[in-house]
């Protein structure tokens, strides 16, 4: 699913849930076709603001899956940020906090990942203060372990724990501010 309202082709959107969403509602930090996870839908433009404007920085967590038998070495160096391209440039990622976890009780990605049987595959938690254009994905390539399933698992404290695909949950404003740390 995009996460956006308006149609692109044959891709589902946010308007496919069948919500009623204010018309104003804009999704903050959006994820890629290819992401899964907690997305933020908010009409609060101070909040978008604060959301979204590099300067305040914010704690997202992903779960990562990857290609490979990941190392102690590897999540040292997406701990410490790594070089990746952005616009075509060299960025050096802010440093964040990467470990190995064990695989995570998601439910099953439609479409499912390519399935390997030779080659093994890890689970990382990866958090990070800033969300370059497909970053986690060009960090792990990086460090020599590409992704192949990328969940955002959480904003600071707010997460997607018992949620399902497609889940919408309501909170209050003073629960918004609560579990993003700004009130």
């Amino acid at each position: 699913m995009l996460s956006q309202f308006s149609k692109e082709g044959h891709k589902q959107t946010l308007a496919d849930l069948g919500f009623d969403f204010p018309t104003d509602v804009y999704p903050v930090g959006r994820l890629d076709a290819d992401s899964e996870g907690l997305l933020l839908l908010t009409n609060d433009k101070q909040l978008n603001h604060r959301l979204l404007n590099p300067k305040f920085r914010h704690n997202r967590t992903y779960h990562v899956q990857v290609e490979g038998a990941l190392t102690d070495e590897a999540c040292q160096r997406l701990s410490e940020g790594v070089t990746i391209s952005v616009d075509g440039k060299a960025y050096d990622t802010l440093p964040g906090k990467a470990i190995r976890i064990e695989e995570p009780n998601l439910p099953e990605r439609n479409p499912p990942i390519r399935f390997r049987a030779s080659i093994p595959t890890s689970w990382l938690s990866i958090s990070l203060h800033e969300g370059k254009n497909r970053q986690v994905r060009k960090m792990t390539a990086a460090v020599g372990f590409p992704t192949l399933r990328l969940v955002r698992w959480a904003i600071e404290s707010l997460t997607a724990d018992d949620m399902m695909p497609g889940d919408i949950r309501q909170l209050s404003r003073a629960e918004v501010m609560r579990g993003l740390r700004l009130s």
